[in-house]
């Protein structure tokens, strides 16, 4: 992705702001993992209180409810990435038709967003 934004910017310095938001778009599903990280060490008192005491089944519980940010966050990060990159092409060549880029890319995020929600809320959800 950075190679395609790099190579457009190399020839057209003032195409950079355009193919900076596609550049951004894929980074998304990394602060979704850091959000549902720090929501889960949260509720298990690491960070703040102090860290409840889990049985076994209580922490596979919570190993799975990060599975779904974990895994959709790889892949819908692959995929946008693949999307924004097309985006940058739009970009190249057409760059009026940017914010067609960015919609296709950041349409992808959908399934990232409904991930970290599934995971927030199986996160609530276990009993400690």
């Amino acid at each position: 992705m950075g190679e395609a934004a790099a190579g457009v910017v190399s020839v057209d310095p003032s195409k950079f702001s355009k193919v900076l938001i596609l550049q951004l778009l894929p980074g998304t599903q990394g602060l979704y993992g850091l959000l549902t990280a720090i929501l889960l060490l949260s509720r298990i008192g690491i960070i703040g209180s102090g860290a409840a005491e889990l049985t076994l089944n209580q922490g596979i519980m919570f190993f799975a409810a990060c599975l779904p940010i974990a895994i959709v966050g790889l892949f819908s990060g692959i995929a946008q990435g693949k999307a924004a990159a097309a985006g940058v092409g739009i970009v190249a060549k057409k760059p009026e038709q940017s914010s067609k880029g960015v919609i296709m890319a950041a349409m992808v995020e959908t399934y990232a967003i409904l991930a970290l929600l599934v995971s927030i809320l199986l996160i609530y959800n276990i009993t400690i």
